[in-house]
C-alpha cells in the first residue's frame, strides 16, 4: 500500500466507499474506517500501520498546500 487509492481498495474489500467531497474529511473517515477494521481483527497490524500512514500523510500534504495557498 503506497497511495490514498490503495487505502481505497482496501476498504473496498470491505464494502466500504467514502465520498464527502472534502478531501481532507475524506482521509479522517478512510483512517477511523481502517481503524475500525483493525480494531475488529479484520486487518493485519502492517496494513492498518502503513493506511493509516498514507492517510496522514496525504491530509498533511492537502494542509501544507492549503496553507502555503491562502498566504500567497
Amino acid at each position: 500500500m503506497k497511495t490514498v487509492y490503495d487505502v481505497q481498495q482496501l476498504l473496498k474489500r470491505f464494502g466500504t466507499i467514502i465520498y464527502i467531497g472534502n478531501r481532507i474529511a475524506e482521509l479522517e473517515m478512510m483512517e477511523d474506517e481502517v481503524r475500525e477494521l483493525y480494531q475488529t481483527g479484520c486487518i493485519e497490524t502492517a496494513d492498518y500501520q502503513t493506511a493509516v500512514y498514507v492517510l496522514k500523510k496525504e491530509a498533511a500534504r492537502l494542509r501544507e498546500n492549503g496553507r502555503s495557498q491562502t498566504n500567497e
